[in-house]
């Protein structure tokens, strides 16, 4: 049988108080607390979770809700978000939006019904009316990635436009003003990135066709159909930057199909350091994005706002983002 408070008692001679004080994560003395440690190893006691959420309003649980838990990007950040949880104690309990708006809403009152203590969002959401209800029920939320245009609540991301400004510099530095630009014209990130390619363009007097903005919902298919229209133009582009990790793969894979070089025939600049710029040739110029960093950034503050450390209006927090230099821009 599964050992009991009483066991805990019964080896330890402490009052069930103490150690009830203890497993709800209040201060004893510290040789109480060396004891009742010793004998929850020795009885391998667990603690009841649900019970001890009860008594001090809190599950050690964190909701993650997620547009696409298919997204590399996500699945790396996921990872990074379970580490810094684990570390101050707490589980993740994840939702899958699947890209559809009224399933973030049912997955965000499914997390407020199991008693989370605090939700990290990567919205699918532009309008964040559907958080409401976490605020009226007192539960912090952060964002990731993405920001709304209606709604304030804590965010960490990147400088978006800023890092794409840089990106497209870059380009321009090297000679090229025929620069298309594959991204989001839905997303948040996209709409941003978008915003800081123009900015770079209108800096420099470059005037592109319209047909160089290639826009959709950031995804694999939109990188491979958006590079091989690009391709098939009368008058193509010399370079292309490609809007996330998805578009990125997509459209290295229509370059490949087509034959053609990069960087002789084509300069590519990704997004986001991950597997596939680490194992393709040419190396992909990236934009990277700080994903640990905003992570354990993220998770700290929702801790403070859970224990009241950080209180006041809503926080956003910009990283910057790093270009990491390859060898798929050809100078012109």
């Amino acid at each position: 049988m599964a050992a009991t408070i009483r066991d805990i008692r019964d080896r330890t001679g402490l009052s069930l108080a103490t150690i009830s004080k203890y497993l709800n994560g209040g201060n004893v003395l510290p040789r109480n607390r060396k004891l009742i440690e010793e004998a929850i190893e020795e009885l391998h006691y667990e603690v009841n979770e649900l019970a001890r959420g009860l008594v001090t309003n809190r599950t050690k649980t964190i909701g993650v809700l997620v547009y696409d838990i298919q997204c590399i990007f996500v699945g790396n950040m996921l990872h990074y978000l379970g580490q810094a949880l684990h570390e101050n104690g707490y589980g993740m309990l994840i939702c899958d939006s699947c890209n559809d708006a009224e399933i973030e809403a049912k997955n965000l009152q499914f997390l407020l019904s199991r008693k989370v203590d605090g939700i990290l969002v990567f919205a699918v959401s532009l309008d964040g009316t559907f958080l409401e209800a976490a605020k009226k029920a007192e539960v912090p939320v952060v964002l990731l990635d993405r920001a709304f245009r209606n709604k304030e609540f804590d965010c960490i991301e990147i400088d978006n436009r800023t890092a794409m400004l840089r990106a497209a510099n870059k380009l321009i530095r090297r000679g090229h003003r025929r620069i298309a630009l594959v991204a989001s014209d839905i997303e948040y990130t996209g709409m941003e990135r978008m915003k800081g390619f123009e900015d770079a363009l209108e800096d420099a007097g470059i005037t592109i066709p319209e047909t160089y903005l290639v826009s959709g919902r950031h995804s694999f298919e939109l990188g491979y159909q958006g590079v091989k229209k690009l391709l098939r133009l009368p008058d193509p582009p010399t370079a292309v930057i490609l809007g996330n990790y998805d578009t990125t793969l997509g459209g290295i894979m229509a370059v490949n199909e087509a034959g053609i070089n990069c960087p002789g025939d084509i300069s590519i600049i990704g997004f986001d350091d991950l597997l596939m710029s680490k194992v393709i040739r040419p190396k992909l110029w990236i934009i990277s994005q700080p994903m640990e960093e905003m992570s354990k950034k993220a998770v700290e503050l929702l801790l403070k706002r859970i224990t009241h450390e950080e209180e006041g209006s809503p926080l956003r927090i910009s990283f910057s983002a790093v270009i990491r230099e390859g060898d798929s821009i050809r100078k012109l």
